[in-house]
């Protein structure tokens, strides 16, 4: 069985007609409704113009000026609070905002020499490290869930950088609460197995468990079954993807980069980021870590905004 090892989907005719005829008498409808509204002003029960009662002013409608302007006056709002907070949290410059998600979602292709054997075949869940996009933006995506620390939900919350991520229930099930919160700031929660176990040494049948058992935690305690799974350390078989497949997983994204605290590692021979990269990262703390979560976001925030890179949502390209 191929290993892939990583570094850590008559009748018919009334039946047209009437359907015509329904399309016509709406759409006259909807002119009348309109130019009741440009007159300002509808018809009373006698066919005469209605007008406000005394003492009341006709409502007011904002011009195009009006509507631009006000636009542009709470982008200066959101701007001057992502200056205050990226002050606050001590980035050298303010992370870079990135565009609007695609209206077509790029076509999601399994890395060269990322495939099991049959997986075309079998159409199973792509693997891949990085998304085929135009848009200068990477995507970070964090592991396990073993720190709990509300600072960095705060961090997150304030700068407004989306992330992605998987769990692991052993680490999660130790306060659920907190990634509940996440998952309110607007955080998608992934699917990384119960127990994060080396699932190559596995059977598929003890593969299927880890992974169809984080799906039903995640569904039970955040209300939504995951489509995405990431195989712990990043190593996987095709009884892996067979398994994920028949949990319900239609993507496994890996990463191209690493960002820890104090360095970042990487997968390509020139150590340098490209254009729709996952980056990985993990929930650790002091303990493991010469630093805190906030630390490692600060490093990894200050190198891609200085290279021109914005962060951007995993799952709004999938």
């Amino acid at each position: 069985m191929q290993l892939v090892v990583q570094n850590e989907k008559s009748g018919a005719y009334v039946t047209r007609h009437r359907a015509a005829h329904t399309t016509r008498l709406r759409a006259g409808a909807a002119v009348l409704a309109v130019a009741a509204l440009v007159s300002g002003c509808g018809l009373g029960d006698d066919g005469a113009q209605s007008r406000p009662a005394a003492g009341q002013q006709p409502p007011q409608r904002k011009s195009a000026a009006d509507a631009l302007d006000s636009y542009a006056s709470r982008l200066r709002a959101e701007h001057t609070a992502r200056v205050a907070a990226a002050r606050r949290w001590g980035l050298r410059t303010v992370p870079l905002t990135a565009p609007p998600p695609p209206a077509k979602k790029p076509r999601i292709m399994t890395r060269d020499g990322f495939e099991v054997d049959g997986h075309r075949e079998r159409n199973l869940p792509p693997v891949f490290t990085t998304v085929p996009t135009r848009h200068k933006v990477v995507f970070l995506t964090i592991d396990d869930g073993a720190e709990k620390d509300p600072a960095f939900l705060r961090m997150m919350s304030e700068l407004k950088i989306p992330y992605t991520a998987f769990l692991s229930d052993y680490l999660v099930k130790e306060d659920y609460g907190y990634f509940k919160r996440m998952q309110d700031s607007g955080a998608p929660l992934n699917n990384h197995t119960l127990h994060h176990p080396y699932l190559p040494a596995l059977s598929y049948a003890r593969q299927k468990r880890e992974i169809c058992g984080m799906q039903d935690v995640i569904e039970k305690r955040y209300g939504k079954r995951p489509l995405l799974f990431r195989p712990p350390f990043g190593n996987y078989d095709r009884d892996t993807l067979r398994a994920a497949k028949a949990c319900g997983i239609t993507h496994v994204p890996l990463w191209n980069e690493e960002v820890f605290v104090d360095r970042w590692e990487y997968r390509e021979w020139d150590r340098r980021i490209r254009r729709g990269d996952i980056v990985l990262s993990h929930f650790r703390g002091k303990e493991h870590w010469k630093g805190t979560m906030p630390d490692m976001i600060r490093r990894f925030l200050d190198k891609v905004t200085a290279e021109g890179y914005a962060v951007a949502r995993l799952e709004d390209y999938l």
